[in-house]
């Protein structure tokens, strides 16, 4: 029986945890690119470098900072894509290979569940925008909201039309998310050119826009940081920013023709969509303070002050376009295909993505943006150390013990090599859990300060290095306690 006839017939798989057959892999480097294009054009992207701004850095320090920080993370994005293009498979079975059968529920899970919050913010962000749009384009001053809900009627319908649309490309498939990424792209690259052009042309010029005088009035004045202070954690939170993507790649790259397909896609797509719409925020929001003296970072509220109402209702279009293609890609397939590994003969994509989708209601997303507030980018470093420490197991598996060699019908046997005997493979789980320990005790100090730490101890500068510091820890003791014993490590010669 074939490797692919074993997969489908396993109690480990179902027809969209099987292995991608060569002939149905389509999607090329364009694909790819387009993917990414639709997945980093959104509202944080935009914020992201402006940001920054605000905490002490120059313009093109904060560009750099974004510039660099999507350059490292495309090398575990690329190395993490390989098996899937080679393969055929997605995430959860990948990292089978190295957890165990049973033991990738864990990593699965872990990722799950961050994407389950993301997709309600990103859901609420959608959302949202359409209800404060909407009561621009009909005239209607926006309600108080519900006690015990903390939004008002029509915001929640708003969600839920937005949350219904999403569930329909969920409904839909796999191959809906090719069809709207690569229509979303060219417009969204075009709106945000049109949007950067304007704010230049209606503030002055680019001399104007970006001259010094300008871009302090964005810097926060109670912000006295030297760019070294600022370099390391906003380059540790851009990692951590795609660290969950960089973990479920073969869940897209498995549809890819070839590994130079996926490689030039990811780098055509990804630093530089990123860099491009971070520095398109910075100028608009500098170009703001000239045009209605004051800073507006968020552009929903920007867009919310054009006086032609059309403009307006193109505006919410583009905004609706951008989080969808968003959500959908970054929130929904990473999360459908970890629930369906939990039971695959019961949970199919659909199934995990409505489990996704109702999850992201149940969490009350705009309760959680609200309590997250200034912790925002602290909880995001804070998980990029779980995913850090996850990646470094799965990196250290398949490049040095098994050198990009994977029995793939082994993966979906209950007793195969990749069991480990009950399911697990414990020494994964050690070395995860000894790369994330060092990032906890300056996780918590951060969660848990009233302000700015002063004067940061040791493993506050640890966390601030914390993807960094967990992928490399776990790695190295992934690969010193792992033998190389065939029999007694799950490797297959």
């Amino acid at each position: 029986m074939s490797s692919s006839a074993t997969a489908h017939h396993s109690a480990l798989s179902n027809e969209d945890l099987a292995p991608v057959p060569p002939e149905k892999r389509t999607w090329n480097r364009w694909t790819i690119a387009a993917l990414w294009v639709g997945m980093a054009v959104c509202i944080t992207t935009y914020n992201l470098a402006a940001g920054m701004i605000s905490q002490g850095m120059t313009w093109w320090q904060a560009v750099l900072t974004v510039a660099l920080g999507n350059l490292i993370v495309c090398i575990p994005m690329i190395l993490n894509a390989h098996p899937g293009t080679k393969y055929g498979i997605p995430f959860p079975v990948l990292v089978r290979a190295s957890f165990g059968t049973l033991g990738a529920n864990i990593p699965a899970i872990m990722r799950a569940l961050v994407a389950c919050g993301w997709f309600g913010i990103q859901t609420w962000i959608g959302g949202n925008a359409i209800y404060l749009m909407s009561a621009k384009i009909m005239g209607f001053q926006p309600a108080d909201p519900i006690g015990w809900l903390g939004i008002n009627a029509g915001q929640f319908l708003c969600f839920m039309i937005f949350w219904a649309i999403n569930y329909v490309f969920i409904i839909i498939g796999t191959e809906s998310i090719k069809w709207l990424e690569n229509l979303a792209a060219p417009f969204l690259i075009v709106v945000g050119l049109a949007l950067m052009f304007w704010a230049v042309s209606k503030a002055g010029g680019w001399g104007v826009v970006l001259s010094p005088e300008t871009t302090e009035r964005l810097k926060n004045p109670a912000e006295h940081n030297s760019f070294w202070q600022l370099f390391f954690p906003n380059l540790t939170a851009i990692v951590g920013y795609w660290a969950t993507l960089s973990l479920n790649i073969p869940d897209f790259s498995r549809y890819v023709k070839s590994q130079q397909d996926q490689v030039a896609g990811q780098l055509m797509g990804l630093p530089t969509t990123m860099t491009l719409y971070s520095f398109i925020g910075i100028i608009v929001t500098c170009a703001s303070i000239l045009i209605y003296k004051e800073a507006i970072w968020d552009p929903v509220a920007l867009l919310a002050k054009f006086d032609s109402v059309l403009l307006v209702a193109f505006s919410l279009l583009a905004l609706s376009i951008a989080t969808l293609t968003t959500n959908i890609a970054a929130n929904v397939v990473s999360p459908a295909n970890d629930f369906s590994n939990i039971a695959p003969r019961r949970i199919s994509f659909k199934m995990g993505g409505t489990i996704t989708a109702v999850i992201g209601i149940l969490i009350m997303p705009w309760r959680l943006i609200s309590d997250l507030g200034d912790y925002i980018f602290t909880w995001l470093i804070g998980y990029s150390a779980l995913l850090g420490s996850i990646a470094g197991v799965m990196l250290a598996d398949y490049y040095v013990i098994r050198r990009k060699h994977l029995v793939v019908e082994e993966l979906y046997k209950e007793d195969g090599i990749y069991s480990y005997g009950n399911g697990f493979n414990k020494r994964a789980i050690i070395a995860m859990i000894i790369g994330i320990a060092p990032n906890v005790p300056g996780f918590l100090h951060h969660a848990t300060a009233k302000g700015p730490i002063v004067e940061p101890g040791f493993f506050d500068i640890v966390y601030t290095y914390a993807w960094f510091v967990s992928l490399a820890i776990a790695a190295i003791v992934y690969i010193v306690i792992t033998p190389k014993n065939p029999n007694s490590n799950g490797v297959s010669s």
